[in-house]
């Protein structure tokens, strides 16, 4: 008999928010009349980029560091990620006075990289196509006796990433009606499940929808065939933040039973909705925290035409030049 993972729930997410609250901002929800028109529905953008270091992040990281108990802190943290879970941890670990090393892939953009930097960490770079970044954080945290802050498949970082959930059910609860659909960004599916916990206790008639580069969808894969698959080593897109290998056993397990569907988008769809983000919303959207834009605006189930439909911008750490580059590519 197998032990069943132990999933967390609408209240660890609540508890969560409490945690939390000195750590994070509430993020707008903005809308546009042009955003509506390309998509062909009532969009409503959750602008997570604005969030303390740049993404959703910080929600998890804080959430989960909290937790350490005092006397385990002098030891400090262990993370690994492309940029985004590295930034929030760094920052939460520096506001918690904890050290904190980040293990981040040699590819991974000057901006994030500079970022964990400012805040302490100390930066171990590896290869992701030849070297397993579970492996350097576990000797790292094992020579140092430090704990490990897996980046999505972990109780607490899926609680502390809901939190975002519960505050777009309820922004957009007041302005009069629930969503029918939300779609979200989604690598290794923290933020997802997350925001699935809160939204089924909240909106339970809100479908749950992933969007994930054409290339990289093991999302959309796992959820065709019940079960989860993962990607070919050495699969590249844009969207850097959301290149995990496959998706988490816990925020599969969540996402089998709450999610609706995964939606594929390509670079240049990506590389279109940064580009309305920031024409139409004034925000900085990184490619891969724009992927769920890009989906509404291009690969919109005929389903949610002229429904209201939530979306998440869930980062804007791009570096100056590739975000340059891409404004001024023609639409």
């Amino acid at each position: 008999m197998t032990d069943q993972p132990i999933l967390p729930d609408y209240d660890d997410v609540c508890a969560a928010a409490e945690r939390v609250r000195r750590y994070v901002r509430e993020t707008p929800v903005l809308t546009h009349g042009a955003i509506d028109a390309a998509a062909g529905a009532q969009v409503f953008v959750k602008a997570e980029c604005l969030q303390v270091t740049g993404s959703f992040k910080m929600r998890g990281a804080a959430n989960r560091l909290a937790q350490i108990p005092s006397e385990d802190r002098k030891a400090g943290v262990v993370a690994f990620s492309s940029g985004n879970h590295a930034q929030g941890v760094a920052r939460a670990a520096r506001l918690m006075g904890m050290p904190a090393v980040i293990v981040m892939p040699a590819d991974a953009p000057q901006v994030k990289i500079a970022g964990v930097k400012a805040d302490g960490g100390e930066v171990v770079l590896f290869d992701r196509d030849t070297e397993s970044r579970e492996e350097i954080s576990q000797r790292i945290a094992a020579e140092r006796g430090a704990v490990v802050v897996p980046s999505y498949d972990d109780a607490h970082i899926i609680a502390g990433q809901g939190t975002a959930g519960l505050e777009f059910a309820r922004q957009t609860a007041a302005s009069g009606e629930a969503l029918d659909a939300l779609i979200c960004c989604t690598g290794g599916g923290g933020l997802i499940s997350g925001i699935a916990l809160a939204f089924e206790r909240l909106s339970p008639a809100t479908q749950i929808w992933t969007a994930e580069p054409e290339a990289h969808d093991d999302w959309a894969r796992s959820l065709e065939a019940g079960e989860i698959l993962a990607n070919a080593p050495g699969t590249r897109s844009i969207c850097d933040a959301i290149l995990t290998p496959q998706p988490g056993k816990l925020t599969f397990a969540i996402g089998q039973r709450l999610f609706a569907g995964g939606l594929r988008v390509s670079d240049e769809d990506v590389k279109d909705a940064v580009r309305a983000a920031f024409r139409h919303l004034k925000i900085v959207a990184e490619p891969g925290g724009a992927a769920a834009l890009a989906a509404a605006l291009h690969r919109l189930p005929e389903a949610l035409k002229g429904k209201r439909v939530g979306v998440l911008v869930t980062g804007g750490n791009v570096d100056t030049a590739d975000f340059a580059r891409i404004l001024s590519e023609r639409s």
